[in-house]
């Protein structure tokens, strides 16, 4: 990969987008360390992540991806998760935060109801709705959206990305999917083609500039899944 320099602010949102196999994924996984910069460096307030322990990074980084992965164990227990030490309370506000508590409710036992093997039991909006609670009671500095809707349909999609936008807000933000109605907003967007950044900026100011993003654009409030990737 090419060098590339990005700035993600207090309470903005960057989205990376490009094709499968440009480097966006890999630029996503060195941020929680999953990956070393083997040349140059990621900095969180100006201090290297690699000076950092790694509980203190990761304890400051919260992802929803895809496919959430619950324990099959209660609801209570899976939001838990996001901060061990919190009390019931604090569990509930956490997910009246991602508009899943009436719905908990209506649950015969509750939060005390038991998800299944991976949450089977749930429905899928129900699934990241549960993460964004865990996320919400683990309060981390960053957030990272890993394609987080892209298993939804439009209107669970719709749905469920207003919640989003209460999740990322005040927060440092990186966006992950292939729906243009996840990235339009975003404070930058930055194209990644081959290992290198070749655009960036708003949405209205990429499509102005007919290149690579606009490109990959279609018709309606939707991107082509098979073309355009949203990974950081």
């Amino acid at each position: 990969m090419r060098p590339i320099n990005l700035t993600l602010r207090h309470g903005e949102t960057i989205a990376l987008v490009g094709r499968s196999g440009s480097g966006k994924s890999t630029i996503c996984q060195l941020v929680p360390r999953i990956y070393d910069a083997v040349n140059g460096s990621i900095t969180i307030d100006g201090v290297d992540v690699r000076d950092l322990s790694l509980r203190y990074l990761r304890e400051n980084i919260g992802v929803i991806g895809q496919e959430t992965f619950l324990f099959h164990n209660t609801i209570a227990y899976n939001i838990r998760y996001g901060r061990l030490d919190a009390d019931q309370a604090a569990v509930e506000d956490a997910a009246r935060a991602a508009d899943i508590h009436e719905t908990i409710m209506m649950l015969p036992d509750g939060y005390d109801t038991v998800v299944g093997d991976r949450g089977h039991r749930l429905s899928g909006g129900e699934r990241q709705r549960l993460a964004m609670a865990r996320v919400l009671l683990k309060d981390p500095k960053i957030i990272i959206l890993d394609e987080a809707t892209s298993a939804l349909d439009s209107r669970t999609e719709a749905a469920v990305q207003r919640s989003f936008e209460a999740l990322m807000r005040g927060r440092m933000n990186i966006v992950i999917s292939h729906r243009l109605s996840t990235i339009r907003d975003a404070d930058m967007i930055y194209v990644v083609h081959e290992g290198e950044i070749v655009e960036s900026g708003t949405h209205d100011e990429l499509m102005r500039l007919e290149g690579h993003y606009s490109a990959l654009c279609v018709s309606g409030d939707d991107i082509v899944r098979e073309r355009l990737e949203v990974r950081a």
